[in-house]
């Protein structure tokens, strides 16, 4: 085992470990640590391909951007500090079947599709310029409406994270002026 594959294994395990305690931590604000280091861990996996650009891509548009705004979420929310409610037993249940229904269907792909193969015939070329052409490409190999489709999700996601951290001050305001009255 060669230096290249221990690397790979060591930020493998970055990414799955902390995805995991991401998904399992009873503090929302840990969560939100937890999901940072699994992105910089995918970041790295990207620097580890020599693919430069889109590991700074990671790091500047998910690490700094998206990763910050859970935590001023969490932050705008009243009960950053407190702990989350376990989930009811069915829905770990059903979370550990689609887990293991998602790696089966993966690894049934990887190992039956032949389209996962290493090609040499076509080397990868990871420049900057053939990286934007192929994102805002309009053609069949082009990759503008998935960058829409995730814009779109990223917004409905800040007006979800908006609406939740106003809630609980609304309700707490009328509930005030409830009690005022009497």
């Amino acid at each position: 085992m060669n230096i290249s594959s221990i690397l790979f294994y060591a930020i493998s395990a970055l990414i799955l470990g902390a995805g995991i305690l991401a998904v399992t931590s009873v503090k929302i604000f840990r969560a939100a640590i937890w999901l940072l280091f699994s992105l910089v861990g995918i970041a790295a996996l990207y620097f580890w391909m020599q693919v430069e650009f889109i590991a700074a891509i990671q790091i500047v548009v998910y690490v700094g951007g998206i990763v910050v705004l859970i935590i001023f979420s969490i932050f705008l929310t009243q009960n950053s500090g407190k702990e989350m409610n376990s989930p009811a037993l069915s829905k770990k249940i059903f979370s550990a079947l689609a887990a293991l229904f998602g790696t089966a269907f993966v690894h049934n792909l990887i190992v039956h599709y032949e389209g996962f193969a290493f090609n040499s015939a076509k080397p990868f070329n990871p420049n900057v310029a053939e990286i934007g052409t192929q994102m805002l490409s309009t053609t069949s190999h082009g990759f503008i409406l998935p960058f829409e489709v995730v814009s779109m999700l990223l917004l409905a996601a800040m007006v979800g994270c908006i609406v939740i951290a106003m809630r609980p001050a609304i309700s707490t305001s009328e509930s005030n002026t409830l009690n005022n009255k009497d």
